[in-house]
């Protein structure tokens, strides 16, 4: 199998689309069909459903996807052991991170990574916690950074960075200017959460079990699959939310949102560095797990 058909076929997958995949590795479109053609006419399976102007992956084209990236996580770890062993350091890492490290922590980190190793190229990918997890064992991404220790069998989770989930409300609202509020007044309070599955979520269940209540017991009035959305509909006056301290500093800071804690409900987590348990990693992944690994001491 050819790798750079099997690189093509995992960019029209990952996008949906043949075109969207022409743009991101530079070919034309016609191109990109040609070698997805050749693929499944060597495979003899149809791999690609075309809906369109979009693609979908067929039953067949799931199972391949899977091996592919695990092909193509292995050529790359042989290409960086080579330049490794000429003493140096190129090549391209997928990291994987959950929102939180993803948008407020890894960025600048990659920044001073790159100082150190200008020849290299990092992808950041961002996702839920869980979906973040399921890239390290499919072997899509060497490495997570993730707001939840995972249980799967397959992943280890050292932790690096602690976290605070504190309240906000918007600068007009009522609370504007209080330290704390109780659990009572929260719970009249509409309430914006993040989706189920990501870290910030988990969290939050955690401390409410623990002052023996649960989310069932909040006005819930919207779920959200992005902290920038949130905060947007904070801002809005759509309701109030808790979120990592960590992404919302800077508007505390600036006085667009307004930050205070809730009364014995103490919300603290930390950010896990996740990898696979049985599989080898790259000298590129290696090194950049311990230069985080370092950061976080």
């Amino acid at each position: 199998m050819d790798l750079r058909q099997l690189e093509i076929f995992v960019k029209v997958a990952e996008l949906g689309s043949f075109s969207k995949a022409a743009e991101a590795l530079f070919l034309t479109q016609p191109t990109i069909s040609e070698h997805i053609r050749t693929l499944e006419d060597e495979l003899g399976v149809r791999l690609l459903d075309r809906l369109g102007r979009g693609a979908a992956v067929t039953k067949g084209g799931a199972l391949l996807l899977s091996h592919a990236h695990r092909m193509l996580a292995l050529s790359r770890e042989a290409r960086q052991a080579m330049e490794s062993f000429l003493g140096r350091m190129s090549g391209e890492l997928l990291v994987g991170a959950s929102t939180i490290p993803g948008e407020y922590i890894l960025p600048a980190l990659i920044g001073r990574f790159k100082e150190k190793f200008p020849d290299i190229a990092i992808t950041l990918l961002i996702g839920g916690s869980q979906a973040v997890t399921d890239w390290v064992v499919e072997g899509r991404a060497e490495i997570g950074v993730v707001g939840a220790r995972s249980s799967h069998r397959s992943i280890e989770s050292r932790e690096l960075f602690p976290d605070d989930i504190v309240l906000i409300v918007s600068a007009a609202h009522p609370w504007h200017g209080r330290k704390q509020v109780t659990m009572d007044e929260l719970r009249a309070e509409p309430l914006l959460l993040r989706e189920r599955g990501s870290g910030t979520r988990k969290a939050l269940e955690t401390a409410l079990e623990a002052a023996g209540t649960g989310i069932a017991a909040l006005r819930v009035v919207g779920e959200m699959g992005s902290t920038q959305a949130i905060k947007q509909a904070v801002k809005a006056g759509v309701g109030v939310s808790l979120l990592s301290r960590r992404a919302v500093e800077e508007e505390c800071r600036a006085g667009s949102l307004w930050c205070l804690r809730v009364k014995d409900l103490k919300i603290r987590r930390a950010f896990y560095l996740v990898t696979h348990r049985d599989r080898s990693r790259s000298p590129l992944a290696e090194a950049f797990r311990a230069f985080v690994e370092a950061e976080a001491v």
